[in-house]
């Protein structure tokens, strides 16, 4: 009757919580509906606030927008991903030295706001004389911060591996570097997937940070074509447009996500009815 963090709610409970469900979603409803009708009422809907969609060099550019911020993550993901591998193993190592400077690292970089790392790159940098163009700014304070949270997530999934995979990588003569990038690595990644996809949609969003160090991503173009007063200045409807792009590639991230889980429960379901019939094979063949 009772779970490890509350007790089972009963009837009574049940119905209590049902009921302020119902009442949160009809004010989140009626607060949607209260902005939708504003925005209706100041003319935000109406055909001349959303004209600029219509014209090719405006298409282009909002496609050279979206392809930047593609771009941008990409980059950002791979690296954060990398960096965050490789920290995590030097945070596991067995060497002091290596773990005190990769823990110094990881924490340092994760407690400094995304924001202030893309400031220092992009306007410190070039006053100490180190050239920086927006995209590399943009990229370097995604791997640094993300990679960093990265690295923990990491470290989590491995630390809950059961032991029995490292002895017995051990055991077939495997080195730690061996032990730690070929065995448990991989194994961290698919059991900690849920994790790390979400971090990915949260660097995916950080691209928007970048229009403040002037990369020309979805949100830098928004706010340029909003500001345009052949257009009746679109502010709201370039912000939305941006808005359901984004959410459109969070959408797809996280089908994607579900999808590479599903197939690696179909292969440990499809490992797991193989495995008896090849335990008979052998059995078979001693006794033949």
């Amino acid at each position: 009757m009772s779970n490890v963090l509350f007790d089972i709610p009963g009837p009574k409970a049940r119905v209590r919580y049902r009921a302020f469900a119902v009442i949160g979603a009809a004010a989140v409803v009626a607060l949607i509906a209260y902005v939708l009708y504003r925005f209706y009422d100041t003319g935000q809907f109406s055909a001349r606030k959303w004209e600029w969609l219509q014209y090719v060099q405006v298409q282009t550019d909002l496609l050279n927008a979206l392809l930047a911020t593609l771009r941008a993550f990409a980059v950002g993901a791979v690296l954060a991903l990398l960096f965050g591998a490789l920290f995590a193993a030097g945070r596991l190592s067995d060497h002091k030295a290596m773990r005190g400077v990769s823990v110094t690292i990881v924490e340092f970089f994760r407690a400094i706001p995304l924001l202030v790392l893309m400031f220092l790159f992009y306007y410190g940098l070039p006053a100490a004389g180190v050239a920086m163009t927006p995209f590399l700014a943009v990229v370097l304070g995604l791997t640094l911060y993300n990679g960093s949270v990265l690295a923990e997530v990491f470290r989590a999934g491995i630390l809950a591996l059961p032991k029995g995979q490292r002895e017995a990588a051990y055991a077939l003569g495997m080195r730690k570097t061996q032990v730690m990038t070929l065995v448990l690595i991989p194994q961290a990644i698919r059991s900690m997937l849920p994790t790390i996809i979400s971090q990915l949609v949260v660097l995916l969003k950080d691209t928007a940070l970048g229009f403040l160090v002037t990369y020309p991503e979805l949100l830098y173009y928004a706010r340029y074509i909003g500001s345009q007063g052949q257009f009746s200045r679109p502010i709201v409807p370039s912000t939305i447009v941006v808005a359901a792009i984004y959410i459109t590639l969070c959408l797809l991230l996280t089908a994607a996500a579900t999808w590479l889980e599903r197939r690696n429960r179909r292969s440990k379901k499809r490992l797991a009815a193989v495995g008896p019939q090849a335990e008979e094979l052998s059995l078979e063949a001693e006794v033949g």
